[in-house]
């Protein structure tokens, strides 16, 4: 096993020592991608490993750095649901509204995923409410489709 895949499954298993010893001795670790094109801040998010994604933010790591869909750390944690590191992202200037290939935004994974509490942050932060998707959805048109009656009443609240 490469020092690479070394370093991701460390993030993957939540194995903050690994990762912190790995970076200490290879610090371009940070920026690096794994084979589907996630970045190490990316996997750590997507896995709720909070310490981890602190740690490689201090070291570097772009929060907005997109993955091979164009994915960003923040975009991962709002259909998850990890509102803690979703907080911990925007406070570290990550972009509410940004969007991916098929033209999601964070907002719009929060209400497909009926993500209530970052949905809320997200709109406390900024999120573009309008927002459209490629096929011209916004967050509550997907809230409707989804029949998720806190979340409509939540987007209701922004327009």
């Amino acid at each position: 096993m490469d020092e690479i895949e070394y370093f991701f499954n460390g993030i993957r298993n939540g194995d903050l020592k690994i990762v912190e010893k790995l970076i200490t001795e290879t610090p371009k670790l940070v920026e690096a991608k794994d084979n589907r094109g996630s970045t190490a801040l990316i996997l750590a998010t997507y896995y709720n490993h909070y310490s981890i994604a602190e740690l490689l933010i201090k070291k570097g790591a772009k929060v907005d750095e997109e993955d091979g869909s164009g994915n960003t750390p923040l975009m991962g944690v709002c259909f998850k649901g990890f509102d803690q590191i979703a907080k911990m992202l925007i406070q570290s200037g990550a972009a509410v509204n940004h969007t991916n290939a098929m033209g999601a935004s964070c907002l719009i994974y929060a209400a497909t995923f009926n993500r209530l509490e970052i949905a809320k942050i997200l709109l406390e932060h900024g999120a573009d409410i309008n927002a459209k998707d490629n096929r011209g959805n916004t967050a509550l048109n997907y809230a409707k489709e989804q029949g998720a009656q806190s979340m409509i009443r939540l987007l209701e609240e922004y327009f």
